[in-house]
Formats: C-alpha cells, sequence, structure tokens
C-alpha cells in the first residue's frame, strides 16, 4: 500500500505497515485475524506480506 491513505497509487500488497490505520485494517480482514494477532506476526516474522501469511498457516 502506499504510505497516504489520500494516495490512491497502486498499493504495494507485499508489505504490511502496522504504522498505518488503513493497512492494518485491510490486512486484518484480508487474514482474518484481530489487530494484536497482526502485530504479533509483524513482530515475529517482519513486514512482508508473503511471511506473515505463512506465520498464521504454521498456526502462528
Amino acid at each position: 500500500m502506499t504510505d497516504s491513505s489520500k494516495d490512491r497509487g497502486e498499493p504495494d500488497r507485499s508489505r504490511i505497515n502496522v504504522n498505518q490505520e488503513h493497512e492494518v485494517r485491510y490486512w486484518t480482514k484480508a487474514l482474518d485475524v484481530t489487530e494484536d494477532e497482526l502485530r504479533t506476526a509483524v513482530d515475529a516474522v517482519g513486514p512482508m506480506a508473503d511471511k506473515v501469511r505463512e506465520y498464521f498457516q504454521r498456526g502462528g
């Protein structure tokens, strides 16, 4: 996603920025997790979306 919620450029779906409210909303819905679960996953494996998905698939 772009850094600004007002910037309508192409979103970057490869990274998760938990400091952007609109990204947290998107990713919690896309991954069907809570905000706390998302933040824990990003803390554990970093902001790359593929790594976060793997984390949840492993039962993170």
